[in-house]
């Protein structure tokens, strides 16, 4: 055979032999049977770094060897791996971490070599990271302990051990362990959902029975742009979350390009005379420039929106039935919310000392949406040095400064 020649073979033709050789067949016979030489076959055994398993189905949702064949091909060709992915069914990343975790050491992808490192890092079981290092499995519960979640820890380990890829968790992985209980013990402070398992995801409601303003209303569909781009401080989304036997609520507010979260106390029940009352009191501490809009649901509690436009100088608007999704950010920080107040708590036995609290804890979680930043005068190590004042006006005047030059 010419020099090389093994590399000059059809691709089905090495197919075949590995076919062969992973159903058990000797070396010899598998050359014998696609009509190659028994040495042409050891070096395509020796350049696939052995075979030692036999190739059974696996679910889809992974690369199979005639996906990896297509890769080893198109990258031959010169193809980008955009194309190759889209030719295969897979997204690009996908693509570009299988060349990254499975090509030899001389930088060369081989599909036969890839696919036997990828069943090799397949096996199972293996020991979890956090629990063989009980320091970082310490790091880890830490976190978690400050009500961060696991996608924050997962980005702040990165950030903060950079070059130490064995402390670099995945999300999932994290969630994995905790649902386990191989971080901490399991229990409902484990996480800031306070679920100790995983449960299905979905709405489902419908959109029937829609609840209807009395009163004249701006929609959500007539809010100036400048709220959507959030490029401007001062746009607020609202709501209540209310307490046990719906005899008590708290109405949280939500600076829209800060995230700034303000708890505000309603005492007396959640009429629109009391709701109104409360947000008039608690945006009458805001500068005029942090009272531009306010968007809400379609809530008998915001009766009174005229009066509260006409006290604070915000436009209010109302966003559409059942469309929580318009309002996300509030939402999302309703759900944190439930941490601290589970469904049924008396809202009327928790101090305004004590939302005050609460408001500054999840003022100080990093979001991946401001860059994993928190406040202006947090640290990239995950500690905050906290604002001198609890004065709210003058709080959310040096955050929104602070945002201006981001």
């Amino acid at each position: 055979m010419p020099r090389g020649g093994h590399n000059r073979a059809p691709a089905a033709t090495k197919r075949r032999y590995f076919e062969l050789i992973r159903q058990g067949a000797r070396g010899s016979e598998a050359s014998t049977q696609v009509g190659v030489s028994l040495s042409c076959g050891s070096l395509w055994f020796i350049d696939a770094g052995s075979v030692t398993f036999i190739d059974s189905p696996i679910s889809s949702r992974y690369l199979s060897q005639d996906d990896r064949i297509e890769i080893a091909d198109g990258l031959a060709a010169g193809e980008s791996v955009k194309v190759i992915a889209a030719r295969i069914g897979k997204s690009y990343q996908t693509v570009y971490r299988e060349i990254g975790r499975n090509r030899k050491p001389n930088g060369r992808y081989q599909p036969w070599y890839a696919h036997g490192q990828a069943h090799v890092r397949r096996q199972r079981p293996k020991t979890p990271r956090v629990v063989a290092d009980p320091a970082l499995r310490a790091v880890v519960a830490g976190k978690l302990a400050e009500h961060w979640s696991p996608a924050q820890v997962s980005r702040w380990l990165r950030r903060r051990w950079p070059n130490r890829p064995s402390w670099q968790l995945c999300t999932e992985t994290i969630y994995e362990a905790a649902y386990r209980g191989l971080i901490s013990p399991i229990s409902d402070d484990m996480l800031r959902t306070g679920r100790t398992y995983r449960h299905a995801r979905g709405r489902g409601r419908t959109r029937d029975g829609a609840l209807k303003q009395s009163t004249a209303m701006k929609s959500i569909h007539d809010r100036p742009t400048v709220v959507e781009t959030r490029s401007q401080v001062g746009h607020w989304e609202g709501d209540l979350i209310i307490g046990g036997g719906q005899r008590s609520a708290i109405a949280t507010l939500v600076e829209r390009k800060a995230r700034l979260t303000l708890l505000v106390p309603v005492r007396g029940g959640h009429s629109a005379q009391v709701v109104g009352d409360a947000l008039i009191a608690a945006f009458a501490q805001l500068p005029a420039g942090l009272r531009r809009t306010l968007t809400w649901d379609q809530g008998n509690e915001m009766f009174h929106h005229a009066r509260i436009e006409q006290a604070t100088g915000l436009a209010i608007y109302f966003a559409d039935p059942h469309s929580p999704w318009q309002r996300g950010t509030n939402e999302n920080t309703n759900g944190l919310l439930r941490q601290y107040f589970p469904k049924g708590t008396d809202l009327n036995q928790v101090t305004d000392e004590r939302l005050a609290e609460v408001a500054d804890e999840l003022n100080h979680r990093p979001r991946l949406v401001l860059g994993d930043r928190t406040q202006p005068n947090s640290c990239d190590d995950g500690s905050s040095h906290r604002f001198a004042t609890t004065d709210r006006t003058a709080r959310c005047i040096r955050w929104c400064s602070s945002m201006r030059s981001w």
